[in-house]
């Protein structure tokens, strides 16, 4: 395969983008990254592969979106490092535990982070274009009241919906902390796609390190609130952890 076919269609900072990142890393396998503007992208992602969302990988010719389908892809081209644990029972744990946090914890801690941000649009769109030329990020910035207008809907960024997030991450922390109590692991004794999934799905409402993940600063002072908040979290403590031995 060459590896030069390989391109990553995606949302700097964003945190399933940050899955397929990892995955890619994690395998040591080389690809090209390409970033999308929020709302301009639809157009685009929506021709080549029939919805919205990113992360795309583009791989010999083959469109694939998704982070778990990207991550399913890797692991059978690039079985080694592997994702999934080699025992069947390990493996559907470990999958089951992936679809969890998809459905429940990733769309909690963006729904977060944007409530702690779209008060300071500019913010978030200095951070999302991140990676494009100098006027286009002006344009973007000048369009930012109107795209924080169309996140927060398309988000479900309401009063309601926010303190439903509150309780899904501090329920999934806890999960967390006691699960990796034993092992420092979700599944077994060894890092697996679950433990990807939960650390990089945790990261908006993180202080993560990695440059994939670090924050611009000055952060809005409710995201700084948002992240302190949980700082001191065992689960908290142990995604960091995560990235530290994991994330290349």
């Amino acid at each position: 395969m060459n590896e030069a076919t390989i391109e990553l269609l995606q949302f700097p900072f964003s945190h399933f983008n940050e899955k397929a990142r990892w995955a890619l890393d994690f395998k040591g396998i080389a690809h090209q990254r390409t970033n999308y503007l929020p709302g301009p992208h639809v157009p685009q992602i929506r021709k080549l592969t029939g919805q919205n969302a990113v992360p795309v990988l583009r791989i010999d010719g083959k469109v694939i979106f998704g982070s778990a389908r990207i991550i399913d892809e890797l692991e059978r081209r690039h079985p080694t490092p592997a994702l999934y644990p080699q025992d069947s029972g390990a493996r559907n744990q470990a999958l089951e535990l992936q679809a969890r946090f998809d459905n429940d914890l990733g769309p909690a801690t963006r729904r977060l982070i944007f409530d702690a941000t779209l008060g300071e649009p500019a913010y978030v769109a200095d951070m999302f274009s991140t990676g494009h030329p100098q006027w286009k990020r002006t344009l973007y910035r000048v369009a930012s009241p109107l795209t924080a207008i169309l996140i927060r809907s398309g988000n479900g960024v309401d009063v309601e919906r926010v303190r439903k997030a509150v309780v899904t991450v501090e329920t999934t922390l806890d999960f967390l902390a006691d699960r990796t109590a034993a092992t420092g692991y979700l599944v077994g004794d060894s890092f697996s796609v679950a433990d990807l999934t939960a650390a990089a799905l945790l990261g908006p409402i993180t202080d993560v390190a990695h440059p994939d993940m670090k924050k611009p600063r000055p952060m809005p002072a409710r995201a700084e609130a948002l992240i302190k908040r949980y700082a001191d979290h065992p689960a908290v403590r142990w995604s960091i952890e995560m990235y530290r031995r994991h994330r290349p």
